[in-house]
């Protein structure tokens, strides 16, 4: 299935309009998980409870068509849990193998960071390799593929950190925050009037996995000039130059960033990006992919403030 910019653009539109029937003030959010889905990546998504998290990683899949399976995580979670396991069937003495909730198109990892590292590790090759090793087997997952993690703060009480080599494969992670007021007050109104978050009957398919795969194809396509390349790869290698940070955005960094700058082009009607397709995707893709130094901490930086002083620092490269 072949498209052009302009038919991703129009997908892309399609998407997001039908989402918005559910979705109230989180255009971010919503455009920083479907940025991930077409990037073919996968996205983390960090908030305190009750903000819309789970509704959006659900909402997407119904428009999109995908099968779609949700994983609780909680502290007892056990490997096997996700990926499946093999099972002894006694009529034909044999195992056989029960696909865990993995084996979908839209995972949903709920609250990722309640559930131990071991636990946490087991989606590692899945979201890497897209297949699952049970038993010495190696299986493959449907596609498109992509997780949708979800984690409270880090200070929320009984939360694991999740380790760099897991934070390292979500393309990006996106921050949510309380609405503002005008906002809040159309939920509270919406829910006044009937509406059901659990319940999304009314919201329609509106495309199919097999155009997602498509548009996962045609954003590959989109051309990236060698300046913008160039940019690309100085925002990353100026995190690991920063005072405040003790370890930098690494190769993998600029290549997601490359990616995710490509979507943004797209979705835009574009083939060619430019580096105002970069600018919003920078933060998204680095700021789960540094570590900043102990002082820093304790003197209240964050990553967002560090990679905003970088973007400011550094020259953008002119329209050719």
């Amino acid at each position: 299935m072949s498209m052009t910019a302009e038919q991703f653009a129009e997908a892309f539109e399609r998407i997001k309009k039908q989402m918005a029937q559910v979705i109230v003030g989180q255009e971010e959010l919503v455009d920083g998980v479907l940025v991930g889905l077409l990037a073919r990546g996968h996205v983390l998504v960090e908030g305190a409870p009750g903000l819309g998290k789970t509704l959006v990683a659900r909402t997407l899949a119904v428009v999109s068509g995908c099968a779609f399976k949700r994983i609780q995580f909680t502290p007892d979670l056990m490997p096997s849990d996700v990926t499946g396991s093999s099972v002894f069937d006694r009529q034909s003495s044999t195992f056989t193998f029960v696909p865990g909730p993995i084996f979908a198109q839209l995972l949903l990892a709920d609250e990722i960071n309640r559930a131990p590292a071991k636990t946490q590790s087991a989606l590692l090759e899945a979201m890497q390799d897209r297949q699952v090793t049970v038993d010495g087997t190696s299986r493959l997952l449907p596609q498109p593929f992509v997780v949708v993690a979800t984690q409270n703060p880090v200070e929320s009480q009984g939360t694991y950190p999740l380790p760099e080599a897991q934070l390292d494969r979500f393309l990006v992670k996106l921050t949510v925050a309380d609405p503002p007021r005008d906002v809040e007050q159309t939920i509270v109104r919406n829910h006044a009037s009937g509406f059901d978050p659990s319940d999304l009957r009314h919201v329609t398919s509106v495309t199919t996995p097999e155009e997602l795969v498509a548009m996962q194809s045609f954003a590959q396509t989109v051309r990236v000039d060698d300046s913008i390349i160039a940019y690309i790869v100085d925002l990353a290698r100026k995190t690991r130059d920063d005072r405040a940070i003790e370890l930098g955005a690494s190769p993998r960094a600029s290549i997601a960033l490359l990616k995710a700058a490509q979507v943004v082009a797209a979705s835009e009607g574009r083939a060619f990006v430019t580096p105002d397709d970069v600018k919003p995707m920078v933060k998204p893709v680095l700021r789960h992919r540094v570590l900043l130094h102990p002082d820093a901490q304790l003197q209240g930086t964050s990553p967002d403030e560090r990679i905003d002083d970088i973007l400011r620092t550094l020259p953008v490269p002119r329209a050719a």
